[in-house]
């Protein structure tokens, strides 16, 4: 029996799980919102409002955290790419760096005031193929 148990299995093993989580928060967060099953999207919002929360703390541990969190990795930049990101320019940086960037500037900065909930689970149709029942998760104004 799994009395008790919080975590929520989506028949996947669990490194399959933590990967899947970590992308869908990259999308979240580039996005703003993403289309996906309801059990994956009640499965992902408390690590997107978890993440919103680091961000709102915004210090090395808690980027390190989120680091952890969205399995992001920086590519190494050439010197040319890190003389023009040095002036501004963010166009050579994967969407890693970015997804980054917005969430401890822009959406850590949005939800400075609000004490949480973060997310909203709006339903939809369900899905042609299985009948799977599908919803949009997105970050609240």
């Amino acid at each position: 029996m799994r009395h008790q148990k919080r975590t929520v299995k989506l028949n996947r093993n669990g490194s399959h799980r933590r990967a899947m989580i970590a992308n869908m928060l990259k999308a979240l967060v580039e996005h703003g919102q993403i289309e996906t099953t309801v059990a994956k999207a009640k499965a992902l919002r408390p690590h997107a409002d978890r993440l919103i929360t680091m961000a709102k703390k915004n210090t090395l541990a808690s980027r390190r955290a989120a680091i952890s969190k969205m399995m992001v990795s920086y590519n190494a930049l050439s010197s040319k790419e890190a003389r023009a990101a040095k002036k501004g320019d963010t166009s050579s940086y994967n969407t890693d760096r970015r997804v980054m960037g917005k969430l401890f500037g822009e959406l850590g900065e949005r939800y400075v005031a609000r004490a949480g909930g973060y997310t909203r689970i709006v339903r939809k149709e369900n899905r042609q193929g299985d009948s799977s029942p599908l919803c949009i998760i997105e970050y609240v104004q």
